[in-house]
């Protein structure tokens, strides 16, 4: 009750605050979810766990190799003007060498389940999520959600077949972890978030998490880094007055989230002793173009030489990608693309959902961008087909009626590297708004 009480007297001292709570209060709606879970086969399932911890430590060599990240991303910097300017970022770090010698990544895999011809299915990566990795805290409920409505419908003996996850916890242990190598028992972990954010109570359940473990948190946007933040003369970081120990990137993955101020902050963050998550090498890890480049024969090799069972675990979860760069090899691509559109589906190297294009918006958008630099600006990929399942959608505004829905998986990593030493390496929980039904 002190507690509480304490709150309610800091809230009718700032009025700003409390009249933005209101505001976010009045848009709160719960996560949207299945009335069942998905079957799922267990070894497929087995498959996206063991392979996660090698996509962790595949992350972390690429954001350390500057010759591989030039030349794959040297395309894409003379047409995508967004990773242009975080790669020059990444650029300036190489030269100063000032950055934190502790990198902490929080990665999420995403797999859809692709039908072949025996009807069996397969796990086959959409991509991976290096920055802003979401769908934590509020999915960790869902399970038990799936197991209530098993028992209602007298499916008893399945309930032991739906999956925990606990993500909040173990992303939580993993930013505890990097705060204690930080080492100063004062500093905080700032959340580096945007003023609209929709899954803002995922980030309180991380952050009361943290709390129970004497970590203290702050939520605060470019701007406000801009304004009030430093970097002192030994490069710790402090945002209105706190240091900060890890800045957790929730903001910052899209050209629309940045302006020069923007830009300004981002360099002040890179630049400082503060853990980033993700540091701007493991921004760059999870481009698309780097997607595909990994894709290319003998290139997961360079990262893992004589270890043919870590490049057949991971070379498995891709489907075919391909350059669409200004050179005989984009030239199919394209021609492969046009000749058939609904194969394959075109990637812009943006992150956040609803960047990719289909069908005649695929032939449309090559038509605009054909003959100019501004096509390796996108990769194209074979489009997965995924399996289709029967269940009932929960969302708002949506009607109570079964339909079809596509299962997607995804998986979080966590990883932990001082200078040469990888610290921690693990599976840290799903990320699902359609539990998987173990079968």
């Amino acid at each position: 009750m002190q507690s509480y009480r304490t709150l309610q007297s800091q809230l009718m001292d700032r009025p700003e605050k409390l009249r933005r709570l209101v505001k976010e209060a009045k848009t709160v709606t719960y996560s949207p979810t299945t009335l069942f879970p998905t079957p799922v086969p267990r070894a497929v399932f087995q498959q996206a766990l063991v392979v996660q911890p090698h996509y962790n430590l595949l992350v972390d060599l690429i954001s350390q190799d500057a010759q591989f990240l030039e030349e794959a991303l040297a395309s894409t910097v003379q047409a995508d003007d967004f990773t242009a300017r975080l790669f020059n970022i990444y650029k300036q770090m190489l030269r100063e060498g000032r950055s934190s010698p502790i990198v902490l990544g929080i990665n999420r895999s995403d797999y859809m389940l692709a039908k072949s011809e025996d009807q069996g299915c397969h796990l086959k990566q959409v991509e991976i999520n290096t920055f802003a990795a979401g769908a934590f805290g509020t999915t960790d409920n869902i399970p038990a959600m799936h197991r209530h409505v098993l028992r209602l419908a007298g499916l008893e003996e399945l309930r032991s077949s739906v999956p925990d996850s606990n993500s909040t916890r173990r992303l939580a242990s993993a930013l505890h972890k990097a705060w204690e190598l930080y080492g100063r028992p004062e500093a905080v972990i700032l959340f580096l978030v945007d003023d609209l954010e929709h899954i803002l109570f995922s980030h309180y359940m991380l952050i009361d998490e943290l709390r129970e473990r004497g970590i203290s948190s702050t939520r605060n946007n470019f701007d406000f880094v801009y304004n009030t933040g430093r970097v002192s003369s030994d490069n710790r970081l402090f945002v209105d007055g706190q240091e900060v120990a890890v800045v957790f990137y929730r903001d910052g993955y899209s050209p629309c989230h940045y302006r020069e101020q923007s830009w300004e902050a981002r360099l002040m963050m890179e630049r400082s002793l503060a853990i980033k998550c993700p540091d701007i090498g493991t921004h760059l890890a999870g481009t698309k173009k780097v997607q595909q480049v990994l894709a290319r024969p003998g290139v997961l090799e360079r990262f893992f030489p004589d270890q043919p069972r870590v490049v057949q675990l991971i070379r498995d979860t891709f489907v075919g990608l391909y350059s669409l760069d200004q050179c005989p090899e984009g030239d199919q691509a394209v021609a492969m693309a046009m000749e058939r559109p609904d194969r394959f589906v075109l990637k812009p190297q943006r992150e956040g959902g609803g960047n990719n294009f289909f069908n005649g918006d695929l032939v449309r958008a090559l038509e605009e961008v054909e003959g100019g630099i501004g096509r390796s600006s996108y990769i194209l990929m074979d489009r997965i087909r995924p399996k289709v399942e029967r269940n009932v959608l929960l969302r708002k505004e949506l009607p109570l009626e079964p339909c079809n829905v596509v299962f997607e998986l995804g998986i979080f990593g966590t990883y932990l590297r001082k200078e040469g030493e990888m610290l921690l390496n693990e599976v840290a929980g799903m990320a699902v708004f359609d539990n998987p039904l173990l079968c």
